[in-house]
């Protein structure tokens, strides 16, 4: 069975009450397997179908792909040569091997880039053919897998691959899970890569009783391996099968929905369904069209507040979308400003990362020069020869005279009987003297950006970040992190609202995202600031797009890459529509910040696909000049005077 479901449907309802009634048919549960995307999900299903039976489903199989191939290779992964405690490397565990066997083998150092390698290595792994660009990694590609399997370890790929391989090569294997597993489900199946289908496809070759739940529309992840042609090599696969369509969406507005469903009709290799709502036209979808990133989080962020105190509701139920996590700093400076709590889902805070934390432990302790814990973060950041044994003497020293660190490194470098001698005293002596220089001049001086900028480029940071990050795009892209603090700490004093812009209250402000990585524990209402692609799967009351700009949606670099990905463009846009219950606003800026220089935008192309008896535009207010202005006051005291 093939159910395509849209967005909104009950994909999950549909697949818990369908194993529920097999149970309640008297099926057994061990010949029930059901196979999901996330442990969240799987632990989902398994409350849902508990709460619809009398029974537990204890020997019930609900897992993702990889539990699922686990499973398979603890029992039997003996037949391959694996023995049953193998370890499981993950990314950062893989990319070490990597960086370990290149290294052995003496492969030239610049084309080294561990992650991508690791991206690289996976695409081979699940069916990518070799290429010309993939031929120099052969050999590194072999010594990589010959180590996997003399470390007794498998890597993610892995755990699809080789109980694949297990049931190809061995007959008697495959046999023994294909009668164990009668009645087969896989959710989500439009996130399916062609070497998950595979599985899926061996396992029910025998009992034929596969059931899929999925929606094409919603396949957006081609770039971590999704087989949007999944679909159509099921049908092909199984030609008996039964499609059956859920189009009533229990979550969105009429409104929204016809603008999803006119965008998404744009596309051609989809199956054809059209959604419809029972939840009454509701409001039409306001686009906005600030000037400029800063401009956006502040109407954004007035249009959350506005709407809270006028319709009495939780922060919660508002979530802000973006292309890329890159965009959220604008946001994150607009709620901070506006005291509006919030959290960052799918990505790291701006603030929270750590080039933003290397620079802002300097202001830290250029602020206050007592903060030992920021003076420990960047005494050797970027590296400048403080070993482990000055920061002993240094610690001894300020043990010794009860003072702080910093102090302490002042005092070694001053005393005439130092223990430090030759280069580590210079050394000290130098970082000591640009803590003091700076010290006075951010204390000293209104332009605060500019000064940060001269600090950012006298320790080097840029080549700090060359020498971590020594291949691909890493190192541009963190440092352009660290032009958009500066652009921060610009708006921020140039802000008429900031009656002190102080270096001091800069750092108090920016301290409000100091919060736990899981910021949903503390249970405090927060706005919800999410990629489109964390936001899968969610539905809010409310629902900011930012940055509807050609370029961002569509992404350049996705259209440079292939021309064939507008339609997954398309999709992503469509699902971040779909996200919103009641309310939807789009926000195209005039111009953007693009890697420290300021470019104009133009609204996303998709704009024009969705009806314009749907849309509502939000005009400009119009600025009034003196003599306007003099005017309308003097009508006003007269009306009321």
């Amino acid at each position: 069975m093939l159910i395509l479901a849209g967005a909104g449907s009950g994909k999950t309802r549909v697949i818990t009450h369908r194993i529920a009634f097999m149970l309640k048919k008297g099926l057994p549960q061990s010949s029930i397997l059901a196979v999901t995307f996330t442990n969240k999900a799987a632990r989902e299903m398994l409350v849902r179908i508990r709460q619809l039976c009398s029974v537990k489903p204890r020997q019930l199989t609900a897992c993702t792909f990889h539990a699922f191939g686990v499973r398979v290779l603890r029992e039997s992964g003996h037949y391959l040569g694996y023995r049953s405690n193998f370890s499981i490397y993950d990314q950062t565990d893989k990319q070490s091997l990597i960086k370990e066997a290149a290294r052995d083998m003496g492969f030239p150092r610049d084309k080294l880039d561990p992650q991508r390698l690791g991206y690289l290595f996976s695409r081979i792994k699940t069916g990518t053919p070799w290429d010309e660009y993939s031929e120099q990694y052969q050999d590194l590609f072999s010594e990589y897998t010959q180590r996997l399997k003399l470390f007794n370890a498998m890597d993610f790929d892995d755990l699809i691959i080789q109980p694949t391989r297990l049931m190809e090569e061995f007959p008697e294997i495959r046999q023994l899970y294909c009668r164990r597993y009668r009645y087969i489900m896989v959710d989500e199946f439009q996130d399916t890569s062609r070497a998950q289908y595979r599985l899926i496809k061996i396992l029910a070759e025998e009992s034929r009783n596969l059931c899929v739940v999925g929606d094409d529309d919603q396949s957006i992840y081609s770039w971590r391996g999704a087989s949007v042609e999944n679909i159509h090599r099921f049908e092909r696969d199984f030609p008996e099968r039964t499609v059956v369509k859920l189009e009533q969406n229990y979550r969105s507005t009429r409104t929204i929905l016809k603008a999803a469903n006119k965008l998404i009709a744009n596309n051609e290799a989809r199956k054809c369904k059209t959604l419809w709502s029972g939840l009454g036209e509701g409001e039409p979808i306001r686009v906005l069209l600030p000037e400029d990133e800063e401009q956006e989080g502040r109407l954004i962020a007035d249009t959350i507040r506005s709407l809270a105190f006028q319709q009495k509701l939780k922060l919660g139920s508002f979530a802000v979308l973006v292309r890329a996590n890159n965009l959220t700093r604008p946001l994150e400076e607009a709620f901070l400003r506006e005291n509006l709590p919030y959290q960052v889902s799918g990505g790291t805070s701006f603030f929270q990362r750590k080039e933003i934390k290397d620079i802002v432990s300097y202001l830290r302790l250029l602020a206050n020069a007592d903060d030992d814990v920021n003076l420990l973060r960047i005494i050797n950041t970027p590296r400048r020869g403080i070993g482990k044994r000055v920061l002993e003497l240094i610690v001894e020293t300020a043990g010794a005279q009860s003072c702080s660190l910093y102090s302490g490194a002042s005092a070694l470098n001053a005393a005439a009987d130092s223990p430090l001698s030759g280069r580590l005293k210079e050394v000290v002596g130098e970082f000591v003297e640009l803590i003091e220089c700076y010290r006075d001049r951010f204390l000293n001086v209104r332009e605060l950006a500019s000064t940060l900028r001269s600090l950012v480029e006298e320790i080097d940071y840029w080549g700090y970040l060359n020498q971590e990050h020594p291949v691909g795009k890493t190192a541009r892209w963190k440092y352009a992190n660290v032009e958009s603090l500066v652009d921060s700490l610009a708006a921020y004093q140039q802000d008429p609202d900031n009656l002190d812009p102080s270096l001091y209250n800069y750092l108090n402000r920016i301290s409000l995202v100091a919060r736990e990585d899981d910021q949903d524990r503390d249970g405090k209402d927060r706005i919800n600031i999410l990629t489109i692609h964390a936001a899968k799967g969610l539905e809010f009351d409310t629902v900011f797009i930012a940055g509807v700009e050609k370029g961002l949606i569509p992404h350049a670099r996705a259209l440079e890459e292939h021309e064939t990905n507008i339609e997954e463009e398309r999709r992503l846009f469509y699902v971040a529509i779909t996200r919103a219950k009641r309310r939807l606003f789009l926000s195209a800026c005039g111009s953007r910040k693009f890697r420290g220089s300021r470019r104009e935008s133009e609204p996303s192309p998709f704009l024009d696909e969705l009806p314009e008896d749907l849309l509502c535009r939000e005009q400009e207010e119009e600025v009034l000049d003196s003599k306007e202005a003099l005017h309308f006051f003097r009508e006003m005291k007269n009306k009321y005077s």
